[in-house]
């Protein structure tokens, strides 16, 4: 008998969900979870999650200090919330959890590792150890040279907001624990760029960009796993079944779940052996230079990275206004 399209894609591949919405984890029991600042700020505005938004306010003006600024207070709880949806998470899940940096830093190797080591010190205070975490950084060059320091202190990272094989082929080098190369986003560009309406699956830009980096990694033998994400349709996700892992929202694991059919596997190691892939070294020049050479990989990461920047001011802005209504309530009381 057919299995669901979610039931036979856990055979091949780990299905990671891609939401900070705990209710959603839940409901799917994923291995692993993947938040970032724009899904943070989502979920921090449901009325359900208004307790843990709450709890981290009052802790960060308690540790903050009697005479902090709202600012101030907002800036410690800031930093905090991503870990307090974190920690949630991990109390339902049996895997990791993927924990972003702050998009600002995307250029600052120095930052990026220390606020790193600050999300992992967080998480340990609270008991987790750095296995069950990862630190999600964009793969700008600067970002894969925090990953290189950071995991060779055992702190694993997520590569995100990654377009090219020339990111995916640094962040292998760097011994990255894990990328996320962004399926539908690649797709967006492409189709703003031609003025096509849609592609099948097969010939998807994303699609294809992703089974290349995954290809190119198993040929030559590189340790580290490739996890599709930013999905805008299930056509996408069935052409890369047995890819090492894939990051899906509710609504695509949902229709996924509601399939039954059958799904062959699109991307298996023990294919590549014979396929002729030329081995690339990449220093800082050449990623430079590819990555300028690449205008859809240049377009996006930039994009990507303004995009999570935005959403981070909305949540500061959120924070501030809720931490206001926290102290009127406490006047009035």
């Amino acid at each position: 008998m057919p299995k669901n399209l979610l039931e036979a894609l856990r055979a091949v591949t780990v299905v990671v969900a891609d939401t900070g919405d705990i209710q959603s984890i839940e409901q799917f029991k994923p291995q692993d979870a993947t938040t970032n600042p724009s899904l943070i700020t989502a979920a921090a505005q449901m009325p359900e999650y208004q307790d843990i938004v709450d709890q981290t306010l009052l802790k960060a003006k308690k540790d903050a200090g009697a005479g902090a600024s709202p600012a101030q207070v907002v800036s410690v709880a800031f930093d905090r919330l991503a870990v307090s949806f974190g920690l949630k998470i991990l109390q339902i899940i049996p895997g990791r959890v993927s924990t972003e940096v702050d998009a600002r830093l995307s250029y600052d190797t120095d930052a990026t590792v220390a606020k790193a080591r600050d999300l992992i010190g967080q998480y340990k205070a609270a008991g987790v150890t750095k296995e069950r975490v990862l630190i999600k950084i964009a793969a700008t060059w600067q970002g894969i040279k925090a990953a290189e320091i950071l995991e060779k202190e055992g702190i694993h990272c997520n590569l995100t907001l990654l377009f090219g094989l020339h990111q995916a082929i640094a962040c292998a080098e760097a011994g990255v624990t894990l990328i996320s190369p962004f399926v539908g986003r690649i797709l967006d560009w492409y189709k703003k760029d031609t003025g096509r309406d849609s592609y099948p699956s097969a010939e998807d830009p994303g699609v294809l960009s992703v089974t290349t980096i995954y290809n190119y990694y198993k040929k030559f033998g590189y340790k580290t796993e490739v996890m599709g994400a930013s999905f805008r349709n299930i056509g996408e996700i069935t052409e890369l079944a047995g890819c090492d892992l894939l990051t899906i929202s509710p609504g695509l694991l949902a229709e996924l779940q509601n399939t039954v059919a059958e799904l062959p596997r699109k991307l298996d190691p023990s294919k590549v052996t014979g396929l002729s892939i030329e081995k690339i070294s990449i220093d800082q020049a050449t990623f430079e230079k590819m990555h300028a050479g690449d205008r859809m990989a240049s377009d996006k990461l930039a994009e990507g990275i303004d995009g999570f920047t935005k959403a981070l001011i909305s949540l500061e802005t959120l924070l501030a206004e809720r931490l206001a209504k926290l102290e009127s309530q406490k006047v009035t009381a």
